[in-house]
């Protein structure tokens, strides 16, 4: 493997519309969401790891699920964590990440993936991000990976490229954010629109020449410890800058100003897995568009349905449809798929009735 690739692998979110199985104590990247016998995290490790050395792979994340992540990713060793003492959102945890891996390597190209995203067809990814390292080794460039989108989905941001370009890897224009509808079958009608998938490749010397003309107050206040990084030094550091940062996306703090972005379209289907129903997008299905992870089911007159249980635990259910049924421990969630997206804010409410949620 090329020692000059590394992978930030994103595992710091929540995941609160996978409630009740994603919580704060154990979010949705650490868990088997799709009944394969990996987790999440695991799943993109390994995946990550086709490409990358396993001792490159940094994995960003909460300092409390530290422990967690050591005990899912065996390969992995304690300096390659690192560790948000407060959550700020995805640009300064990049920074933090990118800087400890241009100390240890000038010449490291970069791939940003989050941990949860759903792709099933692991060589297609892999040459994807061939293409896109040998782009960024080549050029100044920022890059992304675009998703070619299969419907006006109202749930993602939009990546417009010039148009009629033949190029494999294409210059971005505009970001777009989440559309109503109407907007977004506009832009599919267009074609020169693609699904914000959230990974981004460069390599380090351009993502931090990136941030200093971009962001140049938060650069500064990182830069200030590069000679700490990567030593016992750097951990005091952090606790003190880290809460000092804004909390802000990469999206709006470096890739939305920033001149040379690209994207290359991605040859391989996607799914960022961030609700109940797009897990259900991808499971297979019984005659009645039914999708059962682990129980023993019996659904009856029942139709378009999600049921997510324990392992082997016995489920009935008659006269139900588009609903999801989630039982987890000592908490069960049943409620229409249509309103799914409420399922967030259902927690919030859960919490003020009932402290311990």
């Amino acid at each position: 493997m090329n020692k000059n690739l590394y992978a930030i692998l994103m595992a710091g979110g929540i995941g609160s519309r996978f409630w009740p199985v994603s919580t704060a104590a154990l979010p949705k990247q650490f868990h088997d969401i799709l009944g394969t016998g990996e987790t999440l995290i695991q799943k993109t490790f390994n995946r990550l790891n086709r490409s990358i050395p396993a001792e490159n792979i940094y994995i960003l994340t909460n300092e409390e699920y530290g422990n967690l992540v050591m005990e899912q990713l065996p390969k992995i060793k304690k300096e390659q964590l690192v560790l948000e003492p407060v959550m700020r959102n995805t640009a300064p945890c990049i920074l933090y990440a990118s800087l400890k891996i241009k100390k240890k390597n000038p010449d490291a190209l970069l791939v940003v993936a989050p941990s949860d995203h759903w792709i099933e067809d692991e060589e297609a990814f892999a040459k994807d991000l061939k293409t896109c390292f040998e782009t960024c080794k080549a050029d100044d460039v920022l890059m992304t990976l675009g998703i070619k989108p299969t419907f006006p989905n109202i749930g993602y941001g939009y990546i417009q490229h010039k148009k009629n370009e033949t190029d494999t890897v294409k210059k971005v224009e505009q970001f777009r954010e989440k559309p109503d509808y109407e907007t977004a079958k506009v832009f599919l009608e267009q074609g020169n629109f693609l699904w914000n998938a959230g990974i981004f490749i460069w390599s380090a010397k351009s993502i931090l020449e990136a941030f200093e003309k971009h962001q140049p107050t938060m650069f500064n206040q990182f830069i200030n410890g590069f000679s700490v990084m990567n030593t016992q030094k750097e951990q005091a550091f952090i606790n003190t800058t880290y809460p000092e940062a804004e909390n802000i996306s990469i999206d709006y703090a470096v890739m939305e100003p920033s001149k040379n972005i690209y994207v290359l379209p991605a040859s391989f289907d996607w799914n960022d897995l961030g609700t109940w129903g797009s897990l259900y997008d991808e499971l297979p299905k019984d005659d009645n568009e039914n999708v059962v992870v682990n129980a023993k089911a019996l659904l009856e007159n029942s139709k378009g349905n999600i049921v997510h249980t324990s392992k082997n635990k016995t489920v009935v259910i008659g006269d139900l449809k588009d609903y999801i049924i989630i039982d987890e421990k000592d908490k069960l969630l049943i409620y229409p798929k249509k309103k799914e997206q409420e399922v967030k804010d259902l927690l919030k409410k859960m919490k003020e009735k009932y402290s311990d949620t």
